[in-house]
């Protein structure tokens, strides 16, 4: 996934600015794509120049202006492309597990400090997939509402279901990654005792 295809789908709910589609990437699309937004604003104007979005400048306070950007039909049509477009797999990096690996140079109590930092990490983004779902199931995702204000009714059920599906599989994995360093500090105790 690209930062631009993040953008766009958030663009296919409604024009936002950059300052709007930041603030909305952090609590909707910045959970499995996670972007600054100084990477989002030049983005913003590539896909500016390639007609993928317009932009125009509207007022903001009393003097100032900001730039508010809608999808275009050749956005939409890039957007649909990505999405039937089966994913290539990037190769791994994966710095925890790489270090893991190696823990035998590690003094003991710097392995246990990393495995217990990988559960407290793991923890966090559980407790914020678990959030999102709660949000789904209660109707209180505030983009999620606007988008099925947009959404023809016949197809609100798989709206919802594939954002639920999504976080059912982060849940996943952060349980999975809480449960291997789990047994690292067993293992860590087991080879040091």
């Amino acid at each position: 996934m690209s930062l631009r295809h993040a953008l766009l789908s958030l663009l296919t709910v409604e024009p936002m600015t950059g300052y709007d589609l930041y603030k909305v990437f952090e609590s909707s699309v910045g959970h499995v794509w996670h972007a600054p937004d100084s990477q989002i604003y030049p983005e913003l104007k590539r896909m500016e120049s390639e007609g993928l979005v317009t932009g125009e400048d509207i007022p903001w306070g009393q003097r100032g202006k900001k730039r508010q950007y809608t999808i275009t039909e050749e956005g939409v049509a890039h957007f649909r492309g990505w999405i039937s477009t089966p994913l290539e797999y990037a190769r791994t990096r994966d710095p925890a597990h790489l270090k893991a690996a190696y823990l035998e140079w590690a003094d003991p109590e710097a392995a246990r400090e990393q495995m217990r930092g990988h559960i407290a990490h793991h923890q966090a983004l559980l407790r914020q997939w678990q959030e999102r779902i709660y949000e789904l199931e209660h109707d209180t995702n505030p983009m999620l509402t606007k988008r099925l204000k947009i959404t023809p009714p016949e197809k609100h059920e798989a709206t919802i279901a594939y954002k639920h599906f999504t976080y059912e599989g982060l849940i996943a994995r952060a349980e999975a990654e809480i449960r291997w360093a789990t047994r690292g500090l067993e293992l860590i105790d087991r080879l040091n005792s």
